[in-house]
């Protein structure tokens, strides 16, 4: 390896320059770090916030409760904690859409930034950005919300789009991160949630920064039917006119689409960061990925936020992007395999993030390697690693973590922070935060039963795309 780099590869012994560092790899399946090609940094303090009934909407709802009243170093941890469980399951990079309130901060921006450089992660860190609440976004739904609710829920307003822009702009013209590890992107967090001269803006920066641009792309079908009534188009077709769609774009989730977007996302060579478990745990739906990659789609896999995803754990991300096909049709030569998920969660998620050199262990790549123990079970005996990897492996066999050719995981503990004293932090600031937010989850309560009627009834419009049992026909 040569400045965080593969140098080459060849059979033991045969290479390594006189007085290299020789680790001993006997026994241990080696394979490219895992890459998360969407997540959210501000969910590892709020692991076990939600309910386990919520859809998105619901969930949005809350967020508010959930990520309110938090310091910088609270966003600091939050960071910290979600690259730590990263790290722990074998994943070198992610891209993470932080949140924060009414506006995002270039210190929140830095603050982000540093816990993955402490921790020793690869990161694109992309501040969610919208100047419509959910109430806004989603029309009819504040009318929907009765007196004196809706009065109160009217007022809560985000900062103005042109805000928004102009705190990132210092930052950005100044990064204070190495871009081999550390990269600023942006992310327009949902197009409903978005007027078009903020989407417009967004492109408009992306294009002149260099910068990634992820959205979320009809996440659910509240998204799809109700884009559709407001704009008369899809989704896609919008934010193409729009001209957000391009080679840096890509849109998490996209469930809700269908063939003519992916064709259009293609032509335009935008990717798609599918999220399964999310989907999943919110009812969201299972993503046609086979119809993607027949689109010709690079798709990448993601775990979501900790507080939507349960976790960070992206090999059961790649083991689910695989076994949800399987229910799509009968059809068994169009299922994922283990190959196309392994693939997707390395090389697609890398290039979604906008690293070219990532994914692979070969020259002139990075040296992102997970070293993983062949004396577990689920790899005994050995006939076919790959599969056995995608289709079993939860990262408990995992012995070593290195990053740009430093091991920052070994011997069950990461040798770059002091995770105890993460804990002892994050339990701290659960217990503060919860207390300082007592009053908003009283009002998202209050409110909580006319916003799931109203995106219930939605979710049952008609739409020709079909992504849920209850779509299919009886």
């Amino acid at each position: 390896m040569s400045a965080g780099f593969v140098a080459s590869v060849g059979p033991p012994g045969s290479i390594g320059p006189p007085g290299a560092t020789i680790v001993d790899v006997s026994d241990r399946l080696l394979v490219p770090g895992l890459v998360n090609a969407h997540t959210h940094a501000h969910g590892g303090l709020g692991r076990g916030a939600v309910g386990d009934q919520a859809p998105l909407e619901l969930f949005l709802n809350a967020a508010g409760a959930i990520n309110g009243q938090r310091t910088l170093d609270d966003k600091y941890l939050s960071a910290a904690l979600s690259a730590a469980e990263m790290v722990r399951r074998g994943c070198t990079a992610s891209f993470d859409l932080f949140v924060e309130f009414p506006a995002p901060s270039a210190e929140a921006m830095r603050a982000v930034g540093q816990a993955y450089a402490d921790v020793g992660m690869r990161a694109v860190v992309a501040p969610m950005l919208a100047d419509r609440t959910l109430y806004q976004a989603l029309p009819g739904l504040l009318d929907a919300i009765p007196e004196p609710m809706r009065s109160r829920v009217a007022k809560i307003a985000l900062a103005p789009y042109e805000t928004s822009l102009a705190n990132l702009k210092p930052i950005l013209d100044d990064w204070p991160f190495d871009r081999d590890f550390i990269r600023p992107g942006i992310a327009p967090t949902i197009p409903l949630h978005c007027s078009d001269e903020f989407i417009v803006a967004c492109a408009r920066l992306a294009k002149d920064y260099g910068l990634p641009f992820q959205t979320h792309l009809a996440e659910t079908k509240v998204q799809a039917v109700l884009a559709r009534a407001k704009y008369g188009k899809s989704m896609t077709a919008h934010l193409d006119a729009l001209g957000a769609l391009g080679p840096n774009f890509s849109g998490a989730h996209g469930i809700w689409i269908d063939r003519t977007e992916m064709d259009l996302i293609a032509k335009r060579g935008g990717r798609i960061a599918h999220n399964p478990g999310s989907n999943l745990r919110l009812g969201s739906g299972v993503a046609a990925v086979r119809e993607m990659l027949d689109a010709g789609i690079e798709v990448g896999i993601g775990t979501d936020g900790t507080n939507t995803g349960d976790g960070q754990n992206i090999f059961e991300s790649a083991r689910l992007a695989a076994y949800l096909s399987r229910l799509q049709g009968p059809e068994y030569e169009r299922w994922v395999t283990a190959r196309e998920a392994f693939d997707a969660v390395t090389l697609g998620s890398a290039r979604l993030l906008g690293f070219e050199k990532m994914g692979r262990i070969a020259p002139g790549f990075v040296a992102d390697i997970v070293f993983l123990r062949l004396d577990q079970p689920h790899y005994v005996p050995l006939r076919s690693p790959v599969m056995q990897m995608v289709f079993a492996e939860s990262g408990s066999a995992i012995d070593r973590v290195m990053i740009g050719g430093r091991i920052v995981f070994e011997g069950g503990r990461l040798t770059t922070v002091d995770e105890a004293k993460l804990r002892r932090q994050a339990e701290e600031a659960a217990a503060r935060l919860d207390a300082a937010n007592e009053g908003a989850k009283r009002m998202v309560a209050s409110i909580h039963d006319f916003v799931g009627t109203f995106c219930v009834a939605h979710g049952r419009a008609d739409c020709h795309i079909r992504r849920r049992l209850d779509c299919l026909p009886t």
